[in-house]
């Protein structure tokens, strides 16, 4: 059952926060493939610029987790909920197929964490020659952690998309949870814990990050007299 149309105002947020995704995937390509040739030193910057954005995009996507929990303690039996402006990037996505309602808030949770993890992917490209940093450390945990949430939103999305009746996943106990007060509760805090948990990883990483700038951002730098190149400097501590 199709319900009303979204507005303008959707479907641009929606087409907005796709290409956003997209352009920082595209950010990661180019930086990626920058990284395997010799030093540059504008791939320190974008790579920060990277990282910030990415911070940027996880602490909107985070703040809709926290609503939907906050909410469930007010109304632990009631539908998961979603704030404003989260409904309506749902219904602007969802115009990709409106015969099937939750498709379009599987899609705007599945942009998000890709678009989380851009963030954490950009620490490891900015230390990709600084190999013994904790800030490296923490982020390859990060990688890890958010790809299989990632990897969790897209199986619950593409289930959906495929006429499944309802999206199968581990936060949804592969479909076997009938829709109600269990698999609502079940589903938003699987999703709150995964996305805190992320979230922390991520800020250690940039904590270190900070840290360790002076190291990290000398990587970056052409030779200078009698050094190599992108040499990661000695631990002073």
């Amino acid at each position: 059952m199709m319900g009303a149309p979204p507005s303008v105002l959707d479907t641009l947020g929606a087409l907005a926060l796709a290409g956003w995704t997209v352009a920082m995937w595209a950010a990661v390509a180019v930086l990626a493939y920058a990284n395997r040739g010799p030093v540059r030193p504008w791939v320190y910057r974008a790579a920060a610029a990277q990282i910030f954005l990415g911070i940027l995009g996880q602490l909107g996507h985070v703040q809709e987790h926290v609503a939907q929990v906050g909410y469930w303690v007010g109304n632990p039996n009631a539908p998961a909920w979603m704030t404003p402006w989260g409904t309506g990037l749902a219904d602007g996505f969802g115009q990709l197929d409106r015969s099937k309602p939750s498709l379009g808030m599987e899609i705007l949770h599945f942009t998000g964490n890709l678009l989380f993890l851009t963030g954490i992917v950009g620490v490891m490209l900015i230390t990709h020659r600084a190999v013994r940093s904790k800030a490296r450390k923490w982020a390859r945990m990060g990688v890890w952690t958010q790809g299989f949430h990632g990897l969790e939103h897209l199986v619950l999305m593409l289930t959906v998309w495929l006429g499944a009746p309802r999206a199968i996943g581990l936060s949804t106990w592969f479909g076997l949870l009938d829709p109600g007060p269990g698999l609502w509760t079940y589903r938003i805090w699987w999703h709150f814990v995964a996305n805190v948990v992320g979230s922390v990883i991520f800020a250690i990483a940039v904590y270190h990050l900070w840290r360790e700038r002076d190291r990290i951002a000398a990587t970056h730098r052409p030779a200078a007299a009698g050094s190599e190149p992108g040499v990661e400097p000695a631990l002073t501590r």
